[in-house]
């Protein structure tokens, strides 16, 4: 992946001072309350999945005060295992991207369900993402990737959080990614 610098012409000009400009699209810093994350998941080609079935004794979010934890999510759609295995093996750093997508979205299903309406995300706080991989697999971030780069383009600024991305033996129903989310939000 090219640098910033590169894309732009090469060299650390950006960083120096020099007279070319990062350009940025024109609502990029727009405010999240201006912006209707629904409306966004249509714009990119995307919908909220069936709210996933849970796979043991728990519910779906539990709200304290203004935080909303929402436990953890797979890579399920219609009931079925989207990406199985471990990358590194199975699954790509790219298919594990998307796996993790997928999670976003069955998490962000739990919290309309939760509040009624994706608009009453005050911010997100925290993601703690799951990866399956081989031994010694080092990317985890990369996929996670995934469900943070969707909470940043769904909601601006607010869709920006504290992570953990980590990697291990296994995830339910041999399942590629897994991801857990804590938000804020409004009454």
């Amino acid at each position: 992946m090219k640098s910033v610098a590169a894309r732009n012409g090469g060299g650390n000009s950006l960083l120096k001072g020099s007279d070319k400009k990062l350009c940025l699209p024109k609502n990029f810093f727009e405010h999240p309350k201006t912006m209707n994350p629904e409306a966004k998941l249509v714009e990119l080609g995307l919908k909220l999945p069936a709210a996933p079935a849970a796979g043991g004794n728990y519910v779906p979010t539990v709200r304290v005060g203004n935080l909303l934890y929402c436990a953890g999510t797979i890579c399920v759609l219609d009931g079925q295992v989207t990406h199985l295995g471990q990358v590194g093996k199975e699954q790509t750093v790219q298919t594990g991207y998307e796996a993790a997508k997928i999670c976003a979205l069955n998490t962000l299903t739990n919290i309309k369900a939760a509040v009624g309406s994706l608009e009453k995300v005050a911010r997100f706080v925290y993601v703690g993402g799951y990866v399956n991989a081989v031994s010694g697999f080092a990317d985890s971030p990369a996929v996670i990737n995934g469900a943070s780069d969707l909470f940043v383009a769904l909601f601006g600024e607010a869709g920006k959080h504290a992570r953990a991305a980590v990697a291990v033996a296994g995830l339910p129903k041999n399942c590629t990614a897994e991801v857990q989310v804590i938000v804020e939000v409004t009454a």
